[in-house]
């Protein structure tokens, strides 16, 4: 047998043991596949659980009724603001005072041509009646003369935008300008809030509907300050979140209390809550 032989005969032994093997070895385990993860819980409990205790207690937080951003009408140099961050102020008082000085002469000038336009007016009517000027030129001194008037109407009003008065109670949130700075019309010089109208906002759970209306009384435990207060609900959310399956509700305190302010957080406890 030659060279070539014996190499083909030892290359067929060859394959013949290893497919032998191959057939006695065990099968490779399949790969792992993991279980899938149980289903996160809803929403809803999350939700209520952020918001509510076992026990009844609903987290709450104090908003204020009416919070302003003041800025001026027209444009014009701040003369002075004198209330700073957190300053009270009075209604009435005067928040922001403007340098008008433009606008007082051009009122002036309106009201010297005014009166000039009336005056030009009688004199006009009375020589209509001695029949010595046209029907014409009474109406163009009559049309001047509210014209004028409609001019010094105008000037009055801008210059009544020169001082800016609070309008209710409450203290200064934010300064966003100062004197001697350029008012421009629509850019917040202040932020105000009302901190004599507080108000509770909540989140309660939607089966609560069935017998919490508004009225109903509650007390307040505010954490800032360790007190609790009596309120009672004064507004119902107009529609039930969904997915939460919660209503906004808001309340009232049923008195003043000048210690606390906009953004405090506490408890609420409502009779006859998880009925």
């Amino acid at each position: 047998m030659n060279r070539w032989c014996r190499t083909g005969l030892r290359y067929a032994a060859l394959v013949m043991v290893f497919q032998s093997a191959w057939a006695a070895a065990p099968q490779a385990a399949a790969p792992h596949t993991p279980a899938p993860a149980a289903p996160a819980a809803p929403a809803s409990a999350s939700s209520a659980s952020n918001h509510a205790q076992d026990d009844g207690r609903i987290r709450i937080q104090l908003v204020a009724r009416d919070q302003v951003d003041l800025s001026s009408e027209i444009s014009a140099k701040i003369a002075s603001m004198p209330f700073r961050d957190g300053d009270a102020f009075r209604a009435g008082q005067t928040l922001v005072s403007l340098d008008c000085s433009l606008y007082a002469a051009q009122l002036h000038k309106a009201q010297a041509e005014s009166e000039a336009a009336v005056q030009l007016k009688r004199v006009d009517d009375r020589l209509s009646q001695l029949h010595s000027i046209g029907e014409i030129d009474v109406q163009q001194a009559e049309a001047k003369a509210k014209a004028s008037a409609a001019e010094v109407a105008y000037m009055q009003a801008t210059v009544r935008k020169c001082s800016i008065a609070a309008p209710f109670d409450g203290r200064v949130v934010k300064r966003s300008a100062a004197a001697q700075q350029f008012a421009e019309p629509g850019k917040p010089l202040l932020t105000i809030v009302d901190t004599s109208h507080l108000e509770l906002k909540m989140i309660v759970p939607s089966k609560w509907l069935a017998w919490l209306k508004p009225g109903h009384p509650l007390s307040v435990n505010v954490d800032e300050v360790g007190k609790t207060y009596p309120a009672t609900v004064a507004r119902i959310g107009a529609r039930v979140d969904p997915v939460t399956q919660t209503v906004d509700v808001t309340a009232a305190l049923a008195n003043r209390a000048p210690e606390l302010l906009p953004g405090m957080s506490g408890w609420a406890s409502f009779a006859g809550a998880g009925r």
